[in-house]
This record gives structure tokens, C-alpha cells and sequence, in this order.
């Protein structure tokens, strides 16, 4: 059995292989019944971000178990035979510690486009989460999850990498806070999504210099009402979405749609009313939620995640500092969980061992039982003692053995030594 995690991270793939390879929340049963109905795997965990598409999994058989995930990356992808010998020179595999490494490193913040960022730690749980909610997740990738939930939480607790702008949200209104000089005072902002990032987005614009005008758009008024209501905004529906952007300045916009929510055909029009004025548009999405061809027409700027990553790297400079003691604090919680794994693969033939030697002692007090009725409570009682402390004695040493060995060559010796010779 071994615990392997193989995906794509944005920085290594242009954004259309990423945007075909994302699995949306409502996608997600789906996706991880195709995975686990493979004979190869007993466990899987989607990772599906705006930055990265990972699959986790618990192989039975290795080799046949990768290219069961293979195929399901090749799927997602639909490419022909050359593109699909790309795409699989592009995924990314590591598995056993180096895999629990990396999820630790992702929780941490440490492997995300803007350090430290607050999103990646919640998108973590929550995959882990609707993982076990659809039953593809069990005790192996369970418990993984769990840990690195505590990895980021302690890393966010004891370094500075999560201080300041540490999200992609925030990023995105801080780059379009700048490109109008600082300040969004006497500025109509359109926000469409009222989701995780969509609400994080609106939160931040909300906290920056200037007081802008916020319009929430989305599918669902009841969801968007409560937002717009916290940021002071209002709501409008998606299909009023092209009348907005008629006269507003900026368009924040991070859904999970499948297609683009404006395309070139409806944002020309709206362009030629605007009579020139500037539009900024960041599109925070994947896929995308706004076609690149729009960026071509006269006065608008569309910036993706392509422009959000630059500029976050030009403003992580500091918290790089905070990397050296992420890694220390990434390698103690690994060895903490290495030994945790560890102990539990052997811990049920620890168990079978002792419950065997527990049945013998019994049996033998049973079988004496007529000589014990005849002895006082006392003396009884100093039998039934001595009859522990030496099953408890002669069990020691091999337990202590079989733990300190476990996970290497040696200590499987001695498990399948317990085994054969104890007949567990």
C-alpha cells in the first residue's frame, strides 16, 4: 500500500491545461466514484483549486493504481494521443513521505502563489472533508488531512508567512486598487460571485482606501444579498450583469462557472457605450470567467491569475524570510506523523499477538480451575497476577522491537515472524 498524490500547479502549466483539468465542487461525487471505482485504489482526495488540480490517493497496487489516475487526468484533459504524452510528462508525482511533505507544505501556505494565504489551508479541509462525506476517503487519507490541517494551523501560528496581503482575493483588490492610483473613492465595482473567493473579495474591497460603490453579482439573490448587505452593496442578477459593467470601473469577478460568464460577443457592445471610458477587469477564476478576447477591445484591461501571481511575487519578498522555519516546523510534524503511521501498521499485530497470549492465559486458569477453587481468595487472586505480569513480561521486548522497527525492511521481518510463529 502506498499513499501517492499526483496533480498540476499553475505555475507549471498554462492556464487553459489548468482551467480543463479543474474539478468544480458539484463535479466532485462524480469525479471521486470514477477514481475509487478503480480496483487499484482504496482511498482518493481531490485537490481542485484555482491554482492547482491534485489528486491523493491510497494505492493497492502502485503502477496500475498511477495509471488508473492517469487516465482520469486524461479524461478531464480530452487530448489528442500527442497532447496526452505532454499532459503526462507535466503531472507531478510523489508518494509516502514525500506526498505527506507536500500536503503539509500546502496547508502551510509555503506552495501557494501568494505565501501564506489563508484560502489553500480551508479548501485543504474542506476536500477532505466531501472526500469522506462521499465515503472515498478512509482512515489512511482521513487521518493525512487531518494532520495537515494541524501543520497549517501551527505554521500560520508560529511564523510571520500570514502576515499582510495573504490571499489571492486581497491580491486581486490590491492590484486593482493601484491601477487607479491607491484608492477606489467615487468608483463603481461590480463583484461577480458570491462564493468563497467571491466573499473574500468583497471583504477586502470593503478594508481598502476609498469608498467604492459595490454591486454583488450572482445567480443566487438570497446568497448575495447577506454580502452585499455586510460591504454595503447591493445586488444584481447575473443576466443584468452587461447594464452594470455599462457604467462601472472595475470587474472582480472569481465563479466556479463552467463557461465564461462574459464573453466577446456581449462585452463588445458594452464597451462601445462606455464612449472610451477605461474598464479594469481581474478575473480570478478557473476556468476562466471572462474570454482572454475581451482584453483586446478599446479601454479594457483584463488581468488573470497569470497577472496575480506576478504581482504577488513582487510583494512576498519579506515573508520569504519565514520560509527556513516553515521547513523545520514541515519536517518535525512529518517525522511526528512518519511515527504515528508508523505505529499504527503494527499495532494490529501487536494486538493479535497479545489477545493470543490474553486467550492462552486464560485457558490455562480455566483448565487449573478445579486446583484454584480449592485455594483462598487471596492466593487466587496472586495467581490470576503472576499469570499477567509474565505474559506482560515475556510480550515486552518483542513489542518494543516490532515498534522501533516499524516501516523498515527489518521491522516487516519481524511482524511476519510474530505472525508465522504465533500463528496470528
Amino acid at each position: 500500500m502506498s499513499v501517492v498524490v499526483v496533480g498540476l500547479h499553475g505555475r507549471d502549466v498554462p492556464l487553459d491545461v489548468l482551467e480543463r483539468l479543474a474539478v468544480a465542487d458539484r463535479d466532485l461525487p462524480k469525479a471521486l466514484a470514477r477514481l475509487c471505482d478503480s480496483p487499484h485504489l482504496s482511498e482518493a482526495v481531490i485537490l481542485s483549486t484555482c491554482m492547482r488540480t491534485e489528486v491523493y490517493a491510497v494505492l493497492e497496487r502502485f503502477h496500475d493504481g498511477l495509471a488508473d489516475i492517469d487516465a482520469f487526468f486524461q479524461a478531464r484533459a480530452g487530448t489528442s494521443r500527442a497532447g496526452a504524452l505532454a499532459l503526462e510528462q507535466r503531472l507531478s508525482v510523489a508518494y509516502d513521505d514525500a506526498a505527506a511533505r507536500h500536503l503539509f507544505e500546502v496547508a502551510a501556505g509555503s506552495d501557494s502563489a501568494v505565501l501564506g494565504e489563508g484560502e489553500i489551508l480551508r479548501q485543504v479541509r474542506r476536500a477532505g472533508e466531501r472526500a469522506r462525506t462521499e465515503r472515498a476517503a478512509g482512515p489512511v487519507l482521513g487521518g493525512l488531512f487531518r494532520h495537515a490541517i494541524e501543520v497549517g494551523k501551527r505554521v500560520r501560528t508560529e511564523t510571520a508567512i500570514a502576515r499582510g496581503v495573504t490571499s489571492l482575493a486581497y491580491v486581486a483588490v490590491a492590484m486593482a486598487a493601484e491601477r487607479h492610483g491607491g484608492t477606489f473613492e467615487g468608483l463603481k465595482v461590480v463583484v461577480v460571485g458570491a462564493g468563497e473567493m467571491g466573499e473574500s473579495m468583497a471583504t477586502a474591497l470593503a478594508e481598502a482606501p476609498g469608498a467604492a460603490e459595490v454591486v454583488v453579482v450572482a445567480r443566487s439573490r438570497s446568497r448575495a444579498q447577506p454580502l452585499a448587505t455586510a460591504v454595503g452593496g447591493r445586488v444584481a442578477e447575473l443576466r443584468a450583469l452587461a447594464s452594470e459593467l455599462a457604467v462601472a470601473d472595475v470587474l472582480l469577478t472569481a465563479t466556479s462557472a463552467d463557461e465564461p460568464l462574459l464573453d466577446l460577443a456581449t462585452a463588445a457592445p458594452v464597451v462601445r457605450s462606455r464612449g472610451g471610458r477605461p474598464l479594469l477587469v481581474v478575473d480570478a477564476a478557473v476556468p476562466r470567467d471572462v474570454e482572454p478576447e475581451v482584453g483586446s477591445l478599446d479601454g479594457v484591461t483584463l488581468l488573470d491569475l497569470g497577472d496575480l501571481r506576478a504581482y504577488a511575487e513582487s510583494e512576498m519578498q519579506a515573508r520569504r524570510t519565514e520560509l527556513g522555519r516553515v521547513g523545520e516546523i514541515v519536517d518535525e510534524e512529518l517525522e511526528r506523523y512518519r511515527t504515528g503511521v508508523l505505529g499504527r501498521s503494527v499495532a494490529p499485530v501487536v494486538a493479535s499477538l497479545r489477545n493470543a497470549a490474553e486467550e492462552l492465559r486464560l485457558a490455562e486458569l480455566a483448565r487449573m480451575g478445579a486446583r484454584l477453587e480449592r485455594l483462598a481468595p487471596a492466593d487466587r487472586e496472586a495467581v490470576e497476577a503472576l499469570s499477567r505480569r509474565l505474559v506482560a513480561k515475556l510480550l515486552h521486548e518483542p513489542t518494543v522491537q516490532v515498534k522501533l522497527a516499524a516501516g523498515s525492511a527489518r521491522g516487516e521481518r519481524l511482524a511476519e515472524a510474530l505472525r508465522q510463529l504465533f500463528a496470528l
